[in-house]
C-alpha cells in the first residue's frame, strides 16, 4: 500500500475591516482539516495570529489594507502607497498558489478578491492547474440587491464566476434569503450553486459557560447581558447607548459586559471603560474564545454580522440585533429575516436610544425560554454540507 495521498486546501481570506472573514475561514479550516488534508489561509487581518491555529491550519499574512471609502483602501500599517501594497498582496497570493498547488482553493465574499487582486491567480490555475476546483463562499447576505447588482455588472464577476469558479457556496438557507434571485445569477451558473445552511461553531461546555459566569462575578439570581460590536470599528454608538442605559435606568440584578472588539479606537474604548466603572460593567477590547461568553450570557446584544450570529446561535442563546445599515444593508436584511423565524428581536439602528434600547431587552429577558426554543429548532448544518462537496470532490478525483 503507498502512503495516502496529501489533500491541498488554499483558502483566502481578505480582511479588510473587522473580525468576520477570518474567523469565518478559520472556523471551516477548523472542520476540513484532517490527517491528509492541509488547510492554509491567506489573509490580511492584522490579528490573525492571536487565534490558535488546529494541526494541520497554518496562515500566510498579506500586508492588511483598510477600506477608506466603497471604493479605496489603505495600507493598515506599513507606510506605503495603496497600489505597491496591492502588488506585494497579488504577488504573494499568487506565489503561494503556485508553491502550494492547492486541489481546492476557496475564496471568501469577494469574487476576484480586494481590488481583483485573486483574479491573476483564478485564471492561472484554470489554465495551468485546471484539476483544481475553485469555489466562492459566500455568506447568506452580501447586501440589497440593487447594490450587488451593480456592483458585480461593473466588476464583470458574472461572466468570471461562469469561466472560472466551479462552484458557488452560499453558507446560508435558501428559503431565508435566495441569493440566486436577488443576485441575479444567469442560469449557467445557477446549477452550480449550493446553499449549506449556516455554519456552526464550537459549542462550550456548560463547565465552561459556568466558570466564565464565575470569572465575570455573575451572582446567584443575575442575568448577564454580553454586548458585542465584533471587530468594533463601528460599534461605539451602541456600546454608549447601552452604557446611558445604565445611567439612567435601574438595571438591578444585571451583570453586563461589553466586548469592545480590537479595533475600536483606543480613546472610544477608554471612555467606555470610565463609564462603566461606577456600575460594575467590565469593558474587554477582545475575548478569543467568544464562545464560552455567549454560552454564559442570558442575554447578547450585536449588531449582527454573519459570524456573529453564527456564534450565537451555536450557543442556543436569545439576542437582541442592533443592525448597522451603512455603508451596507446586510445586518438590516438578517436581523429582518431572522425576526420572521422567531429567532431575535432587533431594533433599527436609526431608533437606538436609552428608551427604545430598555423597551427591548427588558421583555425579552422575560421571554428567554420561548427563543431558546425557537433557536433549537434552527438547523446549523453548513459543515455537513461542506464536507459533503469535498468528499464529492476527493471521490471524482480518484
Amino acid at each position: 500500500m503507498g502512503q495516502k495521498p496529501l489533500y491541498n486546501i488554499l483558502m483566502y481570506s481578505h480582511d479588510t475591516y473587522g473580525l468576520g472573514h477570518i474567523r469565518r475561514t478559520m472556523s471551516i479550516a477548523g472542520h476540513l482539516r484532517a490527517s491528509d488534508v492541509n488547510v492554509l489561509i491567506l489573509t490580511g487581518s492584522p490579528i490573525a495570529g492571536r487565534f490558535p491555529f488546529p494541526e494541520n491550519v497554518d496562515f500566510v499574512r498579506i500586508p492588511g489594507m483598510i477600506k477608506q471609502t466603497n471604493d479605496e483602501y489603505r495600507s493598515l500599517s506599513i507606510r506605503i502607497d495603496p497600489e505597491h501594497a496591492l502588488n506585494i498582496r497579488k504577488a504573494i497570493i499568487g506565489a503561494t498558489t503556485r508553491t502550494f498547488r492547492p486541489d481546492l482553493f476557496i475564496v471568501d465574499k469577494e469574487p476576484l478578491g480586494l481590488k481583483k487582486e485573486v483574479l491573476p491567480t483564478l485564471q492561472w490555475l484554470k489554465e495551468h492547474s485546471p484539476a483544481t476546483r475553485t469555489v466562492l463562499g459566500l455568506r447568506d447576505i452580501m447586501d440589497d440587491r440593487e447594490t450587488v447588482r451593480a456592483d458585480w455588472r461593473h466588476k464583470d464577476v458574472y461572466r468570471h464566476l461562469e469561466e472560472l469558479y466551479s462552484e458557488i457556496w452560499v453558507y446560508g438557507r435558501q428559503e431565508i434569503y435566495d441569493a440566486v434571485e436577488e443576485y441575479a445569477l444567469p442560469p449557467a451558473i445557477r446549477s452550480r450553486v449550493h446553499f449549506t445552511g449556516y455554519l456552526p461553531r464550537r459549542v462550550a461546555s456548560e463547565k465552561a459557560a459556568a466558570k466564565t459566569r464565575k470569572k465575570f462575578c455573575v451572582g446567584r439570581g443575575e442575568r448577564m447581558i454580553v454586548v458585542t460590536a465584533g471587530g468594533g470599528g463601528d460599534g461605539f454608538a451602541m456600546m454608549a447607548a447601552y452604557l446611558a442605559m445604565h445611567e439612567q435606568r435601574e438595571m438591578n440584578g444585571i451583570r453586563s459586559v461589553l466586548i469592545t472588539g480590537p479595533f475600536m479606537p483606543r480613546q472610544q474604548r477608554r471612555q467606555l471603560a470610565r463609564r462603566a466603572r461606577p456600575f460594575r460593567v467590565k469593558v474587554v477590547p477582545f475575548y478569543p474564545r467568544m464562545e464560552e461568553v455567549f454560552a454564559a450570557a442570558d442575554l447578547v446584544v450585536s449588531m449582527g454580522g454573519y459570524n456573529t450570529v453564527c456564534e450565537i446561535l451555536s450557543q442556543k442563546t436569545p439576542f437582541l440585533i442592533i443592525p448597522r445599515e451603512t455603508p451596507r444593508r446586510e445586518q438590516l436584511l438578517r436581523a429582518t429575516a431572522f425576526r420572521r423565524q422567531g429567532l431575535v428581536d432587533f431594533l433599527p439602528w436609526p431608533e437606538l436610544g436609552v428608551d427604545s434600547l430598555h423597551a427591548r431587552i427588558m421583555p425579552m429577558l422575560e421571554r428567554l425560554p420561548r427563543y431558546r426554543e425557537a433557536i433549537a429548532r434552527f438547523p446549523l448544518d453548513g459543515i455537513s454540507c461542506i464536507k459533503e462537496r469535498l468528499a464529492e470532490f476527493r471521490m471524482a478525483d480518484h
